[in-house]
């Protein structure tokens, strides 16, 4: 492994972003000019406020508008629009992120929540589930029209939620979707595609080939990705994805 790739694998695994980190360094004179000159212009100027305290956020001049992750930005809105086209009676979610997907849905539909992470918050249209979804226990064979899991199976028995660690958690969570589709339903999973490896405890890299085989009983319906460059290819072919470093593969299924 290159000294580049080292480094960043460092990163990663502490939670931090390098590019972030070596822009938050690049910031720091930044901060103390603008500091010094704000301090100036305020100065005699009683509509000013007085500097109280200080908080720097010193990364931000640099990045791009919203600092948006595009895995989380194309996923959320692909999914969101299908389910929106589809209008099912019942739309169960599974991991996925409240903040960015399943405020999506809130906007226009009541959904159901499944995490092993309690919500702090209450909002109409919203109901929680707190348990480990691993085996979708509680749920009935072929009892769910509409399901969605975004950037969440990759995750499954890797202890990182507190969750139980289980080397296979994963494709035991992929037979138990699939058990609990409805026949005609639609499962809307997303989770990191390329190079198959696993990135303890972060997090999963899927071959597509894994996510198809863990599926078998399914159909595909569709698939779209996200490349390392950040594009997004709507409606692809599954290759597509197939030698990214950590691209993210969006699956419709139908039983």
């Amino acid at each position: 492994m290159s000294l580049s790739r080292r480094i960043h694998s460092i990163f990663v695994q502490f939670g931090l972003d390098p590019l972030k980190a070596l822009n938050s360094a690049r910031g720091i004179p930044f901060f103390f000019k603008d500091l010094h000159r704000y301090r100036q212009l305020a100065k005699g100027n009683a509509d000013a406020m007085a500097v109280s305290e200080f908080f720097p956020i010193l990364s931000d001049r640099f990045a791009s508008n919203g600092n948006l992750d595009p895995h989380y930005f194309y996923q959320d809105l692909w999914a969101a629009r299908k389910i929106y086209n589809n209008n099912p009676s019942r739309h169960v979610d599974i991991g996925s992120s409240v903040a960015t997907f399943v405020s999506h849905l809130l906007s226009f539909r009541a959904v159901e929540i499944v995490d092993v992470r309690p919500l702090p918050l209450a909002i109409d249209g919203l109901t929680t589930t707190v348990t480990d979804a691993t085996h979708m226990t509680g749920y009935e064979d072929s009892s769910l029209e509409s399901i969605s899991t975004l950037h969440a199976a990759e995750h499954f028995g890797l202890g990182r939620y507190g969750d139980p660690v289980h080397p296979t958690a994963h494709l035991t969570f992929m037979r138990a979707l699939a058990r609990v589709l409805k026949p005609q339903g639609r499962l809307y999973f997303s989770v990191p595609c390329g190079v198959e490896q696993l990135v303890f405890n972060a997090h999963r890299i899927f071959a597509v080939e894994t996510v198809l085989k863990g599926f078998e009983d399914l159909k595909l319906v569709s698939f779209s990705c996200v490349t390392d460059d950040h594009k997004f290819h709507p409606d692809c072919d599954l290759a597509t994805v197939g030698n990214e470093r950590y691209g993210c593969g969006m699956f419709e299924f139908s039983k």
